[in-house]
C-alpha cells in the first residue's frame, strides 16, 4: 500500500495546477484521472488555442448562490500571476478583446506547462485509473503523518492525509465528464446546488422557430437581457441563429442566468435608432421596407422579419413610403425589443460549463477545504461559474492555488516553512 500527503482526483485545469503547486510546496502528491488523456477541456477550448484567463477578472464575473465566496481565491491568485507563469515557460499569447487571452500557438502549450509544473513538484500521476471507493479513516492531528483516507482504485489501494476533488461538472460528456464529484460530496453529507448546463445554446418550440430556422448560420451583434429588477442582467455580444434556436457569445452568456419559463429580450440593432431611421426613410425613399432595414440588420434577417408582419396585422412587404406610422413603429419596437421564451437548452453535450455544484457554504473560501476534515473541492465542481471569456479557467487556477497553499499549511508539521 502506498501513502501520500494528498490525492487529487481529476487531471483537468484545476487538478493539474493544484498538483503542481502542492508538489512544489514539498507535499507528496498523487494525481488520478479516469481518462487516458489529461486536460481535454483545455485542449478543445478557445478553438484549440485556450482562452486561459481574462485580464478583467473580478467577483462580478461569477455566478454562485454565495457570490462573495470567490473573492478570497481570486485575490490570492490573479491573471497577472498566471501570466508570469506563462512567461517563465516562454509561452506566447495574445489578447483578443474584452481582456480575453489566448495562446498564440495551441492549447497544448498550457497542458505541457502544467505537466512540467507537476514534474517539478515530483507529482505521481495515474491515468486511466478508476476509483472504486473512498473511505474516511478518521481525523488525525495535523502535525502527524497518519493517513485520514483510504482510496481503493484499479491500480491498487492508497492512503492519504487529504483528498482534493477536481473532477469538474457534467458538461461535454464525450470527453469524460461524470458526476463523481457530486457523489463524493453527498457521500460525506455535503450539500450540492442542483447542477445545470451553463454557457449553452438555447432552443425554442419547433413550430414557433420555423420562420427563423432558415437564418441558421447568421451572426450579428445584439444586446441580450433576461430577468427583472434584482435579477436583470444584459450583455452586448454577438448572436448566432441555429436550426433549433440561438447560440453565439451573447446567448451563451445569458444562458447561465436564464430561468426556465422566462423570456429573453433582444435588441437586434443596439447601435441604431431604428424608428428614427424608418421615419426618415418614409419621407425620402420609395424602397421596400426590407431594403431599408438591410442597412440596419443583415438582409436575410430583414427579409424574414418583414414577412412576419401579416401575423401582427401589418403589411411590411411594401415600399416604406406607403407604410403607416403605426406599422413602422411596431416594426421598430419588435426589432429593438424582441421578446421570446426558450423552451430549453442544448444540454450538457453543448454546454461549456456546469452551473451549480458543491455548495460553497460547506467550504472554506481561503483553502477550499470542506467541513469534512481533509476533503477539498476546487474548480468547476464547486458552485462558482464564470462568464464566457476565460473566467472559468481563472477560477480553476485561483481555487487550485488556494487549495494547494491550504494543504501545505495544514499538512506540514508546525514550524516548517510554507
Amino acid at each position: 500500500m502506498k501513502n501520500f500527503d494528498v490525492v487529487i482526483v481529476g487531471a483537468g485545469a484545476a487538478g493539474l495546477f493544484c498538483a503542481g503547486v502542492a508538489g512544489q510546496q514539498g507535499l507528496s502528491v498523487l494525481l488520478i484521472d479516469h481518462s487516458d488523456k489529461v486536460a481535454e477541456k483545455i485542449r478543445i477550448s478557445g478553438g484549440g488555442r485556450c482562452n486561459f484567463t481574462n485580464l478583467d477578472t473580478g467577483p462580478a464575473n461569477f455566478l454562485s448562490d454565495n457570490p462573495r465566496f470567490c473573492r478570497s481565491a481570486l485575490s490570492g491568485y490573479t491573471p497577472r500571476d498566471f501570466l508570469a507563469l506563462m512567461q517563465r515557460h516562454q509561452i506566447p499569447f495574445h489578447e483578443k478583446h474584452k481582456g480575453q487571452l489566448f495562446c498564440d500557438r495551441s492549447a497544448e502549450d498550457i497542458i505541457q506547462m502544467l505537466l512540467a509544473e507537476c514534474d517539478a513538484g515530483g507529482v505521481t500521476r495515474w491515468h486511466s485509473c478508476h476509483i472504486k471507493n473512498i473511505a474516511f479513516l478518521g481525523s488525525r492531528p495535523l502535525d502527524t503523518c497518519l493517513s485520514s483516507y483510504e482510496i481503493s482504485t484499479d491500480h491498487g489501494i492508497v492512503q492519504s492525509r487529504a483528498i482534493v476533488i477536481a473532477t469538474g461538472g457534467l458538461s461535454i460528456p464525450k470527453i469524460g465528464a461524470t458526476d463523481f464529484g457530486y457523489r463524493i460530496a453527498k457521500q460525506f453529507n455535503l450539500p450540492v446546488i442542483t447542477p445545470r448546463p451553463a454557457l449553452v445554446p438555447l432552443t425554442f418550440d419547433a413550430d414557433a422557430w420555423a420562420p427563423f430556422a432558415q437564418l441558421s448560420g447568421l451572426s450579428l451583434p445584439v444586446q441580450i437581457e433576461t430577468g427583472s429588477k434584482k435579477t436583470h442582467i444584459a450583455f452586448n455580444e454577438d448572436l448566432l441563429f441555429t436550426h433549433r434556436g440561438l447560440s453565439g457569445p451573447g446567448v451563451l452568456q445569458i444562458s447561465s442566468f436564464w430561468q426556465e419559463g422566462t423570456p429573453i429580450r433582444l435588441n437586434l440593432a443596439p447601435q441604431q435608432n431604428i424608428a428614427e431611421q424608418l421615419n426618415q426613410a418614409k419621407a425620402t425613399s420609395r424602397k421596400l421596407i426590407a431594403n431599408e432595414l438591410a442597412s440596419v440588420v443583415p438582409s436575410r434577417l430583414a427579409d424574414t422579419w418583414v414577412a412576419q408582419g401579416a401575423a401582427l396585422g401589418h403589411n411590411w412587404q411594401r415600399p416604406v413610403n406607403e407604410a403607416s406610422d403605426k406599422a413602422l413603429t411596431v416594426l421598430a419596437e419588435r426589432l429593438s425589443r424582441w421578446e421570446i421564451t426558450p423552451t430549453g437548452t442544448e444540454g450538457y453535450k453543448k454546454a461549456e460549463v456546469t452551473a451549480g455544484g458543491v455548495d460553497t457554504k460547506a467550504l472554506s473560501s481561503q483553502t477550499m477545504e470542506s467541513r469534512q476534515p481533509g476533503l477539498y473541492f476546487i474548480g468547476e465542481v464547486v458552485d462558482v461559474t464564470g462568464w464566457l471569456g476565460g473566467y472559468n479557467f481563472q477560477w480553476a487556477w485561483a481555487s487550485g492555488f488556494a487549495c494547494a497553499k491550504g494543504l501545505a499549511a495544514a499538512l506540514k508539521p508546525v514550524g516548517t516553512p510554507v
